[in-house]
């Protein structure tokens, strides 16, 4: 079992990616990672093979994102899909093109951001499943936008359509996270990730006490993009004075020394991994990226959503729904209150633990392996000598 796997790249589009990575690798199954030449560090550090993809042009690709800042979400996501069902994808099609050509998958497995490995899979008649990487809502409101830029990809380079199968969706969303009115098509396979192995070192800089752990994150993609340091100390002034201990990230490219001097109760790092984090923490002041909030919910723990851009407002949207958090406005007001009511209310708790059990219930993504070696087992067509069921680029 071959899988060519696409992804835009950034951290939280190939994160979700991973745990299915990891169970095709331990079921013997063979893993090729494409990837914009900028992200290939990230997949390399995941231990993964990585297929080199050409880039939009990095002035284009900013000018689009910085034409969507301060845009309703909506109209912000819109803009960011002309990136990544345009530029990216645009980009990436010929070296996916090489990478079927020369590896031959049986399968392509591609994140909901990466549009150019759902094309090629089609023109060569090859299964596709996608992997979400947020609420399906999300994908909902752009449906029409991005039917009508595949179809012009397609017609560009003179691609074929897939006849009359409809791709494979793969999610680690419960339907509880899922909008009630858009949970996803129906026969969207969902899977839970495996416990990750702790280190110990949260439980270590913060020994047992009066005090309960809170954990202040903004994702990988905010310190980039001018909410550090600002953001990050405003957050740390507000919720300093509260009887907590505080446990902060940067992330990779932000250098803690940056926020100045810290109150004895706050530490500050680099990048920690959340599911080592979590565990330790009573309350998480986040952005509302999909994979942190299911993260922490996955453990139990509510959130205080303070969004920003992307999927993070529907995310924000639907904690406050299930009563699992609390949604802070721009400009921070009323943090710490939002924090003080998260620890002293136990039914916020109670949600978030709610949640918990549900993806609790969910499969493991080993079994994910079983549904793609199906697909493949079931797709019907005998594969040209190019392996690539005998059409040629």
């Amino acid at each position: 079992m071959r899988i060519l796997v696409t992804t835009t790249g950034s951290a939280g589009h190939l994160t979700p990616l991973i745990p299915f990575l990891d169970a095709i690798r331990a079921a013997g199954g063979e893993v090729l990672v494409a990837s914009r030449v900028s992200a290939l560090h990230r997949i390399r550090a995941a231990g993964y093979d990585a297929w080199p993809l050409a880039e939009a042009p990095d002035a284009e690709r900013s000018a689009v994102f910085a034409s969507s800042r301060g845009l309703p979400p909506a109209q912000a996501n819109a803009r960011a899909l002309e990136v990544f069902a345009g530029l990216d994808a645009a980009a990436a099609l010929p070296g996916l093109l090489d990478a079927i050509r020369d590896w031959r998958p049986d399968l392509i497995l591609s994140e909901a951001s990466e549009f150019a490995g759902r094309l090629v899979g089609a023109h060569h008649e090859l299964p596709c499943v996608i992997v979400a990487i947020t609420q399906y809502a999300v994908e909902h409101e752009l449906r029409d936008a991005t039917d009508a830029a595949l179809t012009r990809l397609r017609d560009d380079h003179g691609l074929r359509a897939r006849d009359d199968r409809a791709e494979t969706r793969f999610t680690l969303l419960p339907p509880r996270l899922e909008h009630p009115a858009h949970p996803g098509p129906s026969g969207t396979h969902r899977f839970r990730e495996h416990d990750a192995p702790t280190n110990g070192s949260v439980a270590a800089w913060f020994p047992p006490d009066e005090h309960p752990l809170v954990y202040l994150t903004f994702g990988t993609a905010a310190p980039q993009m001018g909410f550090f340091p600002g953001l990050y100390r405003a957050a740390i002034d507000a919720l300093a004075p509260l009887p907590i201990n505080l446990l902060a990230t940067t992330g990779h490219d932000r250098d803690p020394a940056d926020l100045g001097p810290l109150p004895a109760n706050v530490r500050v790092e680099r990048w920690l991994p959340q599911a080592d984090v979590v565990r330790h923490v009573r309350a998480m002041v986040c952005h509302g990226g999909t994979g942190t909030v299911r993260g922490a919910l996955a453990q139990g723990v509510p959130v205080a959503v303070r969004p920003m851009f992307a999927d993070q407002p529907h995310n924000a949207e639907r904690v406050a729904e299930l009563g699992a958090g609390l949604v802070i406005e721009p400009g921070l007001a009323g943090l710490a209150e939002a924090v003080h009511a998260l620890l002293a209310d136990d039914r916020y708790t109670a949600r978030a633990a709610e949640i918990a059990a549900d993806i609790r219930a969910l499969p493991t993504v080993d079994t994910a392996v079983d549904v793609l070696k199906k697909l493949i087992a079931n797709d019907g067509l005998q594969p040209g000598p190019a392996g690539i069921h005998g059409l040629s680029r």
